[in-house]
């Protein structure tokens, strides 16, 4: 398997630090994005924490456990991590984070995922949402309460229903999709889905190669207001 990867992570234009993560690392063929939240510098702990516990648990990883397995348990290991942590210092409490991690293994992609950053595929021109948001707002949407359309402007839309670090256990949902040459992944924070429609993400990527069309993702949710974090992990499957 051939791949190549990007990344860019921006502190937009209403924040005044970066609490996103993110990890790229061809050699491992492990993707992350985490976007960290609460506490005094709590997000940004909680968020290099996920990182760096999922990077390690890939690393040193028992041959015998399939990617699912080794992902899962690094995800809820990271969360155990991170409620530590936040025992040993108090103005960390209540610290948390989303988790999206892309892994390739077996010609096929691993997607797992906590909380409302995202995952696409990429794939003849066509961008496909891999994730669910676990939020207050999608539950809303999936029980006919609210409107897609009214989600987007609800006032708690960043309300989520699942985080890692917040509960001494967490489900991590886990689907993966068979690779063919050609396809994108594209891991985000909800700092890029809020104000950039799938649409136009899709737009452009069709237009432009994956460094330029992640700076352009970027570039729009800025213009947009940028009202968090923005971070984006683009990842290119050239041969498999």
């Amino acid at each position: 398997m051939r791949i190549r990867s990007c990344a860019i992570s921006d502190v937009g234009r209403k924040r005044q630090k970066n609490e996103d993560s993110y990890l790229i690392s061809d050699e491992l063929s492990l993707f992350v994005v985490a976007d960290g939240m609460g506490g005094h510098a709590g997000g940004e702990y909680a968020s290099r924490i996920a990182i760096t516990t999922i990077e390690e648990m890939m690393k040193t990883r028992d041959p015998n456990l399939g990617g699912e397995q080794v992902i899962q348990k690094a995800i809820q290991d990271a969360g155990q991590k991170i409620i530590a942590k936040a025992e040993e210092d108090r103005a960390l409490k209540g610290m948390g984070t989303t988790v999206i991690c892309l892994h390739l293994e077996n010609k096929k992609g691993i997607i797992a995922h906590v909380g409302d950053s995202r995952g696409y595929i990429f794939r003849d021109g066509v961008l496909e949402q891999l994730t669910d948001d676990h939020s207050l707002v999608n539950e809303q949407v999936k029980s006919g309460l609210i409107t897609a359309e009214e989600a987007k402007t609800h006032q708690f839309k960043n309300i989520i229903t699942r985080s890692v670090g917040v509960t001494p256990e967490v489900e991590v949902d886990i689907s993966s999709r068979k690779l063919k040459a050609g396809d994108s992944f594209l891991l985000c924070s909800d700092g890029l889905s809020n104000l950039v429609e799938m649409s136009e993400m899709e737009g452009k990527l069709r237009e432009r190669e994956p460094v330029l069309a992640a700076k352009a993702m970027v570039d729009l949710a800025n213009k947009r207001g940028g009202d968090d974090n923005i971070t984006l992990v683009l990842v290119e499957v050239l041969e498999v």
